[in-house]
């Protein structure tokens, strides 16, 4: 027990001193501007599939679900609300953090991984070169364009999922749907989950850097690593979400 305390201790303390080194590197010279557009495509369009397709089929299964229950209490008529609330807030930023963000740090640690065990870090420290600013930060900033942008698609795409389905298999009117639930949905709605993705971004690629830098033990401890990205990437985005959820009712409600 006191060495899992102690693991857990030390892995969360050596994301935060990485998250302080960033933080350090971000303004220094050189710019890297082409390594940040060069992930911005690897983590945003080649990812694009998997967002927009579990943001579709997550708001038409969540109005579905809605309907088939408040039509019970003669509330059907607040579905769209009740789904878009839910989709903007919560489903539509968690959701692609998690499946995106699996997909894009298990990536970055296998990529650092293979780096670290091949010494080529070390190769990078020799000739001087900064491997924070280097390998580290171009992924940070693209992932703070990435990880929004695919939020609000998914936003979009969900919220229309939800209408489609409404509107085909339950038969409600279009344009009563969508002037009740623009009515109840204000634009801190929309904020809310788009800070949220941003955070997420954070979180998601300080993650995978980190494990990738901390690799050990060749390419069974690289496989070791790559699997542990993805169990931390989904507990660090839900338990995240809590603490980010309960601080953005405080400054927004």
């Amino acid at each position: 027990m006191d060495t899992l305390l102690k693991r857990s201790v030390l892995w969360y303390g050596g994301v935060g001193l990485l998250g302080g080194r960033v933080l350090r590197n971000l303004a220094l010279p050189p710019s890297y501007f082409r390594l940040v557009i060069q992930e911005i495509e690897t983590m945003g369009v080649r990812s694009l599939g998997v967002a927009l397709t579990a943001a579709v089929f997550t708001g038409m299964v969540f109005a579905l679900q809605m309907a088939v229950n408040m039509a019970r209490f003669g509330a059907e008529n607040y579905v769209g609300p009740v789904a878009a609330l839910a989709i903007l807030r919560e489903l539509g930023p968690v959701l692609t953090a998690i499946l995106v963000g699996g997909k894009v740090a298990s990536g970055i640690t296998a990529e650092l991984g293979s780096m670290k065990v091949t010494e080529q870090i070390d190769a990078l420290r020799v000739l001087g070169v900064n491997y924070i600013k280097r390998l580290i930060v171009p992924r940070l900033l693209a992932a703070l364009v990435v990880f929004p942008l695919l939020t609000v698609l998914a936003d979009v795409v969900g919220v229309l999922g939800g209408l489609l389905i409404m509107v085909m298999e339950r038969g409600a009117d279009m344009y009563a749907y969508w002037n009740t639930t623009t009515y109840w949905v204000v634009p801190r709605d929309f904020l809310t989950g788009i800070i949220k993705s941003a955070f997420f971004g954070v979180v998601v690629t300080l993650i995978g850097c980190y494990n990738g830098l901390s690799t050990e033990g060749g390419t069974e401890g690289l496989g070791r690593a790559t699997t542990a990205t993805v169990v931390h990437v989904t507990m660090g985005v839900i338990v995240s979400d809590f603490f980010l959820t309960k601080l953005l009712l405080i400054v927004f409600w």
